[in-house]
Formats: structure tokens, sequence, C-alpha cells
């Protein structure tokens, strides 16, 4: 692979930049649920391959450290702007190309996103487009045997998210659709899948084992998810900023119109109308638009070579694009500045940000307010635990109403003595009740009390306020349920609920 110096400096401004924003507010609740199911290492679990869950427990393993799982993407975004100029340079992009291409991946909010918090989609932020780049290189005349790597690539990308699934079908497409199909015209082509196929068997046979419980949890929540305006094709405009998103457009463009790199045109157009199809959510084709911002980049260099004042002021108008945007995907602000910024920004330009403002409170975007309040509920909960008789404390179960709390209560819960959490949510289900019948409850949220013909008393020990959260997340009944009839192990088949939707637990 071809060293790039432009590549390597954009690189290092990328995490630097990851690593001074990132690490504040605190853990997403994604996050801290995958933490708890890297504690478990498996194979898989309900909702996800297993790379993401296992990075975030092995970044914990020096002690609980928002800074330090919060490396781990910014190591990804690092990698993939790295990756991206690799991509301008594969274009004919000069200098200048690679630095446009850098900057945007830097500053474009879906990428800046995807490099803040760790996800299954940060890792895609770097594979797919070292998928790209080494198809592209193929149908140029690239060593054959390259397809073992691009086996091995789209594997450890599955091995984070299945969605790669749907970016190899489109490459294919692409290439299938173009002369470029030349290039699979080769028997590597078939070891290299079957390279992949077999290092995701593990993945694939522990999802049969338990009945494919990833596949109940997407019929679960089809439709749930989907945003009808504005269509999918134009979220993800918004989502890559409608002024930044001039670049990638401008790749598109660029890739359908010259003969070599169209296949990779047309499978950004296949990838979306398949997403579109399969009700994705709006920022799962995100890990695509490296290979389209690198595209994009070489005509702007064409176009400003005229005169240095438009090529300053092509990276000028990039970084005023990107001022407005930043603080909605990376925390640079306190957040109650974010929320009062979050407000005059909605009154200036009649936007309607994903938030509730019920009881007078101005709660920030729903990533951000997932970010609050977890450790004051382990708190509250504690209290509550406390409280208890001691014959009772030792036989208490603590169940939740979603996987989010719970992995709340598991991970800041150490310090009140609080015993494993337990949930009917994803994975949570699989891990079952724990060998606690019940009889002494703490219920969070109130999803068990809520038949109080379970128990023989029920009395509401407190409510967890947090006005940052939320409305699913805030006024957080408390319950300690006592005398159940019957004990949790009999009721758990019914206690199951495979969904995302925690504000519809």
């Amino acid at each position: 692979m071809k060293f790039s110096r432009t590549g390597l400096t954009w690189a290092l401004a990328a995490v630097a930049v990851h690593v001074l924003g990132n690490a504040h507010y605190g853990f997403f609740r994604d996050e801290l649920y995958f933490i708890v199911c890297g504690r478990h290492p498996a194979f898989g679990y309900v909702d996800q391959p297993p790379l993401t869950p296992l990075l975030a427990a092995l970044s914990q393993s020096l002690g609980l450290s928002l800074f330090a799982l919060r490396v781990v993407p910014a190591i990804c975004a690092a990698i993939a702007t790295y990756i991206t100029c690799l991509l301008t340079e594969e274009f004919e992009g000069g200098v200048l190309a690679q630095s446009v291409a850098g900057l945007v991946m830097i500053v474009a909010p879906e990428m800046m996103s995807l490099g803040f918090r760790l996800s299954p989609d940060t890792i895609e932020l770097c594979t797919w487009p070292l998928i790209a780049l080494w198809t592209l290189r193929l149908t140029r005349g690239a060593d054959p045997r390259w397809w073992l790597a691009v086996g091995a690539l789209t594997a450890l990308a599955g091995w984070s998210k299945y969605t790669v699934g749907f970016f190899i079908v489109s490459l294919l497409a692409g290439m299938l659709l173009t002369r470029e199909r030349r290039a699979l015209k080769t028997p590597w082509l078939a070891a290299g899948a079957m390279l992949a196929a077999l290092l995701i068997l593990p993945n694939v046979l522990w999802q049969a084992h338990h009945g494919y419980p990833m596949l109940q949890l997407l019929e679960n929540d089809y439709g749930k998810f989907l945003l009808k305006d504005p269509p999918f094709p134009l979220q993800q405009i918004v989502i890559m900023s409608p002024l930044l998103s001039v670049v990638w457009l401008t790749g598109l463009v660029w890739l359908l119109y010259r003969r070599g790199t169209r296949f990779l045109g047309i499978a950004y157009v296949a990838l979306i109308g398949v997403m579109w199809a399969f009700d994705a959510k709006n920022y799962y084709p995100g890990p695509v638009y490296p290979y389209l911002i690198a595209a994009g980049a070489v005509p702007i260099e064409q176009w400003t070579s005229a005169h240095r004042f438009w090529r300053a002021a092509a990276v000028a108008a990039i970084l005023a694009f990107a001022i407005p945007s930043t603080p909605f995907v990376l925390p640079v602000l306190p957040l109650k500045t974010f929320v009062a910024y979050q407000k005059a920004l909605g009154r200036l330009f009649h936007l309607r940000f994903h938030v509730d403002r019920s009881a007078g409170n101005d709660v920030p975007i729903q990533y951000y307010a997932d970010m609050t309040g977890w450790p004051e509920l382990a708190a509250a909960v504690g209290e509550v635990y406390a409280r208890l008789p001691a014959g009772e404390r030792t036989q208490a179960a603590i169940f939740t109403s979603n996987a989010g709390e719970a992995a709340a209560l598991d991970v800041y819960g150490k310090p009140y003595g609080l015993p494993t959490a337990l949930s009917g949510n994803n994975n949570y289900w699989l891990w079952g009740p724990r060998g606690f019948t019940g009889n002494v409850l703490i219920d969070v949220h109130g999803s068990l009390r809520e038949d109080r013909s379970r128990f023989d008393s029920v009395t509401l020990a407190t409510v967890f306020r947090n006005p940052y959260a939320m409305p699913y997340e805030n006024n957080v009944p408390i319950y300690v349920c006592r005398g159940i009839h019957r004990p949790l192990a009999g009721l758990w088949p019914k206690l199951r609920n495979y969904s995302y939707g925690f504000d519809r637990l």
C-alpha cells in the first residue's frame, strides 16, 4: 500500500480533534451496554456481532474510563481519514484534493459523529473505504490474490455490523453493470468469499443456536424508525450537512461520469436504494461516504487550480459550513451551553430537533440526552436497595425496562453493592433471571409491577428525575415488590423483548 504524508497529517489531525472533543458528557446508553456485553465474551449477541462489545470491554481493562472508550472511535476516524486520502490519490488527486478530502472527513457531521461515540458503525467507518480502495485497485489490474484481503476485511466488518452485506452486494452490482466485471473473473474471488464465510461462521452459528434473535429484533422494530419526511435519499444530505454535501454529491457525479470509476457510483445508488427498501436508519450508509468525499475533492482541486484565492476560499467555506453543526456531533460545549445553543439555533432557522420539552425542560438531542443521568440513576437505586432490611437485601433482584438502564446499574452499581441487574430486553433476556426468584424485587420503571397480581405488595420507593433525559428516562418510578406469586424463572419466557426502541419498552 502506498504511503501518503498528506494522509498521515490529516489522520493525526482527526485523532487530535476526537481525543480532545470526544470524552465529555458521559457514556451513551449503548456504550454502557457494549461494556457489559463485552464482559460476557461470546461469538455473538442478540442485537449485534461481538467485535464492538469486546473492544468496549477491553478499553475498560484498567478501570472505568470514558476517555479510554472514546479513543477507539477516534482511532477509527483517523484510519478512515487516511484511507480517504489514499482514495483521493488513487483518483489522481494532488495534495490539495487530499487536504480537502481529509478536512471534510473530519468536519462533516456524519463522519464526525461516527468518530465520536463507540458503535458498530465506527468500525465500518474504516473498513468500508478500505474495501472500496482494494476493489478499485483490483479493477485496475492488481494481483487478484487481493480478493483474499477483501474477504478477510469483509468478515472483520461483519463482526462489527451486518450491514456490510448490503455494501458488498451493492459493490458487486456496480461491477456487474460495468466493464469492471472483468475483475470478478478469477478463482481468487471465490476464495475470498469462502474466507469471509469461514471467518463469519462462528457468529452465524451462534445466531442459529439462539434462534436468530437478530432477525426477530429486526422484525419487531420494522417500520418504527422510518422517517417519511424527508425521503431517505434526502436524509443523507441532511446528516452530511446540506452545504458540505456539495463535496460528496460532486464526487458521486464525477464517479458516474468516468468509465473506470462508474461502478463505485452505481454501488452508492444501489446501496441507498436497498437500505431505503429495508427501512434502514438514515446513518447506516455513513461508512460509504469517504470514497465519495475523496472523489469530490478531485474536481474541486481542478476547478480551483487557476488561482490560490479560490483554493483558500474552498477550504474556508468548508470550515465555515462545519461550525454550526459541530456542537451537535461533538460535545465541545458544556451541556447547559449546548442546550441554549440548540434552542437559539432552532428559533433562528425554525428547526425542530428530536427533543422533549415537557414540564418546561429543555432536553438536548437524543444522543446527548442518553449520555446523562446514569450514575445518578445507580445512586437512586442504591438508596432504595440500602433501605431494604438486611434479610431482604440478600435475595433482592433488580429488574429494569431496558438494556440501557440495566447496563448503567451494572457499570455504576458496584459502590452501592447492587446485585447484577435483570431485564427482558435484548441480551439481558438471554442471560436469564440469574437465580433470583423475584420474591423481593426492585422494579425500575415499573414494567413488572404493571400487573399487580404478580405480587403480594407493591410500594413506590422513589421517582428518579433527570431534566436532561429523554422523556422515557425522566420521572422514572422505582418500586419495591414483595411476595412474587410465580418465580421469575416461570415468568421469564413472557418477558422477552427484542427491540432497539427504548421509548417503546
